[in-house]
Formats: C-alpha cells, sequence, structure tokens
C-alpha cells in the first residue's frame, strides 16, 4: 500500500493520481493527522485493505511530508563503505548516530534556500517506524516499520566539521535540510525491501547511484541496535546513510547552489524534486 500526505491530512494512494481521505471514508473513525494515524497503523491498513472508498483524482504535486512531526528522527553515518572511504574514514563497527532537527523536514518539492557554506546533497532511504519497538531482535525488526519513503540528508559540511567536537545534527538541521516523500510505501509493496536502487541528480547529472544491500548496517539491524537502546515509537524516522558520490568526496569538491535542481529518487517508491534559492534578505 502507498500513503501520501496532502494538505496536512493522510491519504491512501490507490494508483498514479486517484487517493481516499482515509478519515473522511472512515467516517471519522481514523485519524486525519498522519502522526496521529502512525499510533494507530494496524487499523490504517485493516481500512485501507477493504478498498471500500471512491477515490478522488489530485496532482502528486499537492503531495507533502508523509511524516510531518516524527518524536524522534534518527539519521546514520558511514553506512555504505564506498562513502566511508570518499569522507576518509573506515567503514565502522557500529552505526554513528546523530539527529536531524524536526523542523529541517519538508515535503518532497518546491524551493530549498541554500544558506552560505559548502551544501551537500544525500540520498536516503528512510524507514518509518509503525509500531512501538523496544529492544527488538533484528530478525523481527521490520514488523515494527510502517513503511519507507525517499529521503535527503542535505548537509552544510563546514558548519558539520566545526570543531572541537562535530556539529552533524546542527550542519544537517537548515531548514529544508530534510526533505521527505512523495508517499510512504509498505515494505510488502516491493519485490526485495532490502535491495532498492537509490540515487540523486544536480540539473541532470547522476551525482549518486547505489542500492541498499550494500548497506553496513541492513535495516533491520539498525531498528535492533536504535531498539536495544531506546524505544522507537510510532512515526519515528530513521535516514539510513547515503551511498557514495556526495559534493564533499568529488576531486575537486562541489556544492548546491541556488538555482540548481536537485533531483532524489528510490526505484519503486518515488522521485522527489527541489529548485534550490538564495536565502530570504
Amino acid at each position: 500500500m502507498r500513503f501520501a500526505t496532502i494538505s496536512g491530512r493522510l491519504h491512501q494512494v490507490v494508483s498514479p493520481g486517484r487517493v481516499v481521505d482515509l478519515n473522511s471514508a472512515s467516517g471519522g473513525r481514523l485519524p486525519a493527522d498522519p502522526q496521529e494515524a502512525y499510533l494507530r497503523w494496524d487499523e490504517v491498513l485493516e481500512f485501507a485493505a477493504t478498498g471500500s472508498a471512491q477515490p478522488t483524482e489530485v496532482d502528486e504535486q499537492d503531495f507533502g511530508n508523509p511524516v510531518p512531526t516524527p518524536r524522534q528522527v534518527f539519521a546514520i553515518g558511514l553506512n555504505y563503505s564506498d562513502h566511508a572511504a570518499e569522507s576518509n574514514f573506515a567503514v565502522p563497527d557500529h552505526p554513528p548516530v546523530f539527529t536531524k532537527f524536526v523542523t529541517s523536514l519538508t515535503g518532497p518539492f518546491g524551493e530549498i534556500a541554500v544558506p552560505p557554506g559548502h551544501v551537500d546533497w544525500e540520498v536516503e532511504l528512510v524507514v518509518v517506524i509503525g509500531r512501538h519497538a523496544h529492544r527488538v531482535a533484528a530478525q523481527d525488526a521490520w514488523s515494527h516499520v510502517a513503511g519507507l519513503t525517499v529521503g535527503q540528508d542535505i548537509s552544510e559540511r563546514i558548519l558539520q566539521s566545526s570543531g572541537p567536537a562535530p556539529q552533524f545534527s546542527l550542519g544537517k538541521s537548515h531548514p529544508g535540510f530534510g526533505p521527505l516523500g512523495p508517499v510512504l510505501v509498505t515494505p510488502d509493496e516491493l519485490p526485495d525491501r532490502d535491495d532498492l536502487e537509490l540515487g540523486c541528480l544536480v540539473n541532470g547529472e547522476q551525482m549518486q547511484k547505489g542500492r541498499t544491500r550494500d548497506m553496513v548496517f541492513p535495516v533491520s539491524e539498525l531498528i535492533a541496535r536504535l531498539s536495544a537502546v531506546t524505544p522507537l515509537l510510532p512515526g519515528d524516522v530513521i535516514f539510513t546513510g547515503t551511498p557514495s558520490g556526495v559534493g564533499l568526496g568529488r576531486t575537486p569538491q562541489c556544492w548546491l547552489q541556488a538555482g540548481d535542481e536537485l533531483v532524489t529518487y528510490v526505484r519503486g517508491i518515488g522521485e522527489m524534486r527541489h529548485r534550490l534559492v538564495a536565502p530570504a534578505a
């Protein structure tokens, strides 16, 4: 199944351009707010599976962030060995974890302001939790996943690497630095949930292209390791890391500029498109 947020309300996407407002279709039994819906995800799936509602037509450009206000946002660094190499780091024994602040999250289409500095792209598969997970074994981890979506971990590298301790969370949390969407896809919808192509293009040039099977720590292992320390809550978000091809790792290095078009995709889930603009005066 596929779900989208439109005007702040959760919809089921029944086919391209056709959606069902789940709150209206259920006679108000299901919440309109996507974050409240993740708290009742089993009910959402049960109702959506009936296919009893009449869909309406919509333009995909109206789709917003499918997870607009998560309580927790986790992000994983160096989770592809080729990205670790281009960043001049060894492949980690334990997943490096940081956060992106919720105010950095935005939708799958529109404009993103480029602050001063070295602004970089990082395509990522993003996991959304659908059931409370605490001390979950890796073999049971996928049963706690609501779905998958496309994400960008946009990063300002100067602030990110400033000392005496790196400022990963701040450098990756400017407004708009966490676009998500265009839809949330349940894992059963995908032929192989552990092997998805992901990539991004800047001004039509392919900058990143990888496969999630190459993660150092796959989705199930990330959930197990995170939930061993802290409970994962319905609606929480996990940015799972990026493959090689970021601007930081290129020779010469290159950065996003106002006027650039950034296209981000995960095959089988969808594609985001953003225009980079100068910050407001």
